[in-house]
């Protein structure tokens, strides 16, 4: 039986950086999925018609968060070496597989990506921009893309490895503590910004300023509670952004 090679694993890894770059409302992910699993099916399927069925059939409708897809697609790289040595499961077995991984990493995903990982990233961008721009803006993008990139590479191998009960073995209890790492850390980071905003060097703001502040952070406790704001929910968040920041000027 064939075996897939490290590289192999590591170019899906790779291709699984665009795997939203199709989306769209009939498939969501599914083409950049097949985009994304066709070097293992390159690999053990060398006959170009049989490779362009088989391709065919993981086009088909698929979601998940978009790190942890990586997780998933390891998982069927390894049911497709089974599949192709005459095991596994059929094309709908492959289906009900695919499903159940995707909505079950989606759970985990969104909670750890879109609602801890990426605030505190933003937060401690935050704090840090108060003394430089420059370097706020580069703290944001090395925190969250150290996380979110390391998943994302690795995450193929542990899927290969682990199987279709990989979230049942260590990789779901990591990934759950942590989210509560960061949900903690995020918490105290959050009080020391709140802190050095409202007084900076020990001078406390203008009323103004902690009033508008304040219902800055109401606003953003709400829609933190949404993994995707849509595109309105933020032009009309700026757009009230621009108006207080025009009238704080002015007052």
């Amino acid at each position: 039986m064939a075996r897939l090679s490290s590289w192999t694993l590591f170019r899906m890894a790779l291709r699984a950086s665009v795997i939203q770059s199709t989306w769209n409302y009939e498939r969501q992910q599914g083409v950049g999925w097949a985009y994304s699993l066709e070097p293992a099916i390159q690999s053990l399927m060398p006959d170009g018609h049989a490779r362009a069925q088989r391709l065919a059939e993981h086009t088909a409708y698929f979601n998940t968060q978009p790190t942890l897809a990586s997780v998933a697609l390891g998982v069927v790289a390894g049911l497709e070496e089974r599949r192709d040595a005459g095991g596994g499961p059929d094309a709908a077995g492959m289906a009900r597989v695919k499903s159940a991984l995707g909505a079950s990493l989606a759970a985990l995903g969104d909670r750890l990506f879109w609602m801890t990982l990426r605030p505190f990233a933003a937060c401690l961008g935050v704090l840090l921009a108060a003394g430089s721009l420059v370097r706020g803006a580069l703290a944001l993008w090395v925190c969250y893309n150290a996380v979110h990139l390391t998943v994302r590479t690795l995450g193929v191998g542990w899927g290969y490895r682990g199987g279709p009960e990989v979230l049942s073995a260590r990789l779901r209890p990591a990934l759950e503590r942590l989210t509560w790492l960061f949900t903690i850390a995020g918490c105290v980071l959050l009080g020391v910004l709140t802190a050095s905003l409202l007084a900076p060097g020990g001078a406390p703001r203008s009323l103004v300023f902690q009033t508008v502040m304040v219902a800055g952070i109401a606003v953003g406790f709400v829609v933190a509670l949404k993994p995707r704001p849509s595109t309105t929910e933020w032009a009309l968040g700026i757009a009230v952004l621009c108006v207080a920041a025009a009238w704080m000027r002015g007052a």
